[in-house]
């Protein structure tokens, strides 16, 4: 049997959020929720620490994927996935991040081939470590703060609740299938099923 340079990962899949008990089930961790929706569905063991981050390698149709729940705090996430994408030779447009999104509705997606930060600490943290804005990612919705005096920091560090919290998690389930449509099927078709 023959092995690939460095087991053959050709995407990396960076889901951003907090590391943590006091962060779970937070708007910030949206990424984390789809994460765990995809390492679920692929069957994928997230927890081998590496690059900072905890991870899993698996398949998505016939390609080899490392997941990654980057552990460095939200604005440092860039450090995480620069490190795998340098091991790895993964450039950017292959490293898929899934994040937060407050502009968006409770589970409504947004997937991009590139883009601005747009204000997302996690998103600038990637943009400077990559070098660049052209990478895709899925921004996955979790609502706007509630007027606009609210802080926005207290804002994605809050929990949701009842039906927000059901609707988040059938939101990570299609932010998962969103991934596997962009890695299989090309952006403009997943841009087409889910934005």
């Amino acid at each position: 049997m023959l092995f690939q340079k460095n087991g053959g990962v050709r995407w990396l899949i960076v889901c951003l959020g907090n590391p943590g008990l006091r962060y779970e089930g937070t708007r910030h961790n949206a990424g984390f929720m789809t994460a765990d929706a995809l390492a679920d569905k692929l069957k994928i063991s997230v927890n081998r620490a590496r690059f900072r981050a905890l991870t899993g390698q698996g398949r998505i149709g016939d390609e080899p994927v490392l997941l990654m729940k980057p552990q460095t705090y939200m604005n440092l996430s860039g450090e995480a996935a620069a490190q795998a994408a340098k091991f790895y030779k993964i450039p950017p447009e292959r490293v898929l991040v899934v994040s937060d999104e407050t502009a968006l509705p409770i589970g409504a997606l947004r997937v991009r081939t590139k883009g601005s930060a747009g204000g997302h600490n996690g998103l600038k943290s990637l943009i400077a470590c990559l070098g660049t804005e052209n990478f895709p990612r899925i921004r996955l919705g979790v609502g706007a703060p509630p007027h606009e005096d609210y802080d926005l920091a207290d804002w994605v560090l809050s929990a949701f609740k009842n039906q927000d919290a059901e609707d988040m998690r059938a939101a990570a389930g299609r932010a998962a299938e969103a991934v596997i449509s962009y890695i299989t099927e090309g952006p403009e078709r997943a841009m087409n099923r889910f934005n």
